[in-house]
Formats: C-alpha cells, sequence, structure tokens
C-alpha cells in the first residue's frame, strides 16, 4: 500500500510539477492563482470552490459554471445584491433555507451532527463557524464592538492559534440546541442590521477597530463586510446539506 504523504500548511509555490502522479490525491484549501497545467489527464476530478477566469481546453469555464449554477438554484441570483434592498431581500431567503437544513439535522442522531463527512466540518462545526462570521463582519467590523467573539464561535481553519482576543476552542462539543440558541440571537442581529442600512451606508468604510481580533484593525468598505457575511451563509448552507445527504444515506 502506497504511503501517504501531507503537506500542511506548505507553500509550493513558483514550483514545477513534471510527469507527478496525483492519482487519489486530496486537496484542501488549496489556491491556484496564475497557475498553467498543460497535458493534464483529469478523469473522474471532482472540484468543489471559488472558480475566476479559469480556462479549459481555450474556454472560459467561470461564466457557464456559474450560469448553470444559477439555472439549478435561481435563488444563487441574490447572492449579487447592489444596494441595501437587495440585502434585505436575500437575507430571509438565507434564514428560510437554513431552517429547512437545521429540520433535516434534526432527523439525525445527535453524535451524526459532530460527524465530520470526508475531512469537512460537521453540522455544528459549521454552525459554530457561522456565529464567528458574524461576529468578525458584523460586530467587529461593522458595529466596531472590540470584544464580540462567542467563545462557542469557530475559526476559519487557517487561522494561526495564536490570533489574539478570537476563541480557539476546537473540541468544543454543544448541543444543536445550545448552539441554535446562539446562531438564532446572530441571525436576528444581522436582520436587524440590514433593516437599518441605506445605500449611502453600504458604500461607505468601516472606523477600524483598534482592539486585537479578526478581522485586522483596518477599515473595509460595508459592501465587503455585508457580502461576506451572506456568501459565508450560503456556501456554507450547500456543503452542509451536501454532508447531510451522506449522513442521511449512512442511517438508513
Amino acid at each position: 500500500m502506497t504511503a501517504v504523504t501531507d503537506y500542511l500548511r506548505a507553500d509550493l509555490s513558483h514550483s514545477r510539477f513534471e510527469e507527478v502522479d496525483f492519482s487519489r490525491s486530496r486537496f484542501h484549501n488549496v489556491y491556484f492563482r496564475d497557475t498553467v497545467i498543460r497535458g493534464a489527464w483529469l478523469q473522474r476530478v471532482e472540484v468543489d470552490g471559488y472558480i475566476d477566469d479559469l480556462t479549459i481546453n481555450g474556454v472560459d469555464v467561470g461564466p457557464l459554471i456559474e450560469a448553470e449554477l444559477d439555472r439549478r438554484d435561481p435563488d444563487r441570483t441574490l447572492l449579487r445584491p447592489t444596494d441595501a434592498d437587495g440585502f434585505r431581500e436575500a437575507w430571509p431567503v438565507v434564514v428560510r433555507r437554513w431552517d429547512a437544513a437545521v429540520q433535516r439535522a434534526r432527523s439525525l442522531p445527535e453524535d451524526a451532527l459532530h460527524e465530520r463527512v470526508d475531512g469537512e466540518w460537521s453540522f455544528i462545526e459549521t454552525l459554530r463557524h457561522l456565529i464567528f462570521v458574524t461576529d468578525a463582519w458584523l460586530l467587529r467590523a461593522v458595529q466596531g464592538n472590540p470584544a464580540p467573539f462567542h467563545p462557542l464561535g469557530l475559526v476559519h481553519t487557517e487561522m494561526p492559534v495564536d490570533t489574539p482576543a478570537v476563541p480557539h476552542d476546537t473540541e468544543a462539543r454543544p448541543s444543536l440546541d445550545e448552539i441554535l440558541a446562539v446562531r438564532t440571537e446572530r441571525m436576528a442581529t444581522v436582520a436587524r442590521a440590514l433593516d437599518e442600512l441605506t445605500d449611502e451606508q453600504l458604500d461607505a468604510m468601516t472606523r477600524p477597530v483598534l482592539e486585537p481580533g479578526y478581522p485586522a484593525s483596518e477599515s473595509y468598505a460595508v459592501r465587503r463586510c455585508f457580502t461576506t457575511v451572506l456568501n459565508e451563509e450560503w456556501l456554507h448552507r450547500e456543503y452542509a446539506e451536501r454532508d447531510l445527504g451522506r449522513l442521511e444515506g449512512q442511517s438508513t
């Protein structure tokens, strides 16, 4: 049996790979910016991630993929709001879709909601991460709260463990109801912020929060902050639903 080699937090940029066999390999949180692949053989390959300006055999496939995803789920078009009303229109759809996902999760044993599928976050870890996203990009970045982080929030895996003032309890195992209590409050906070949002505020910049934390003590476009919350909610719900399907299959 071939030994497995792990490259974790490795910088392989500016590398050259020739006659290299990547069969049965797994790439997670990798970056292929300004990358050229020639003479490749892609068969039974699954790619899940942000795709922009990707040319395959002379065809820019990014717009084709986006159009097909929009066709499959027309609600996706709400992820591209241009004004405050657009964000307000999108948020109830996000809430509704998450409510449906939570109802699916409740049909599974509690232990299954802590189970990772193919190395991805568990359902409850996903909810914990979205609490952190709201704390970081709304409570801290937009609203200026110097200490917004709930202890059950879960940071993205690439964040250094010594990031100050940010909780890093990766071993916590809250129940679904416990995490939903925090999550419901955070989602209501987003709704209230969107209710008060104006187009002028959306196009403004935030005031830097000088206390340590995440994101860094800088000024950010308010539009970027709300877009981050919206996209994180949508994408992680898609990932969660994908993995719920696997868990449901195992339970039957």
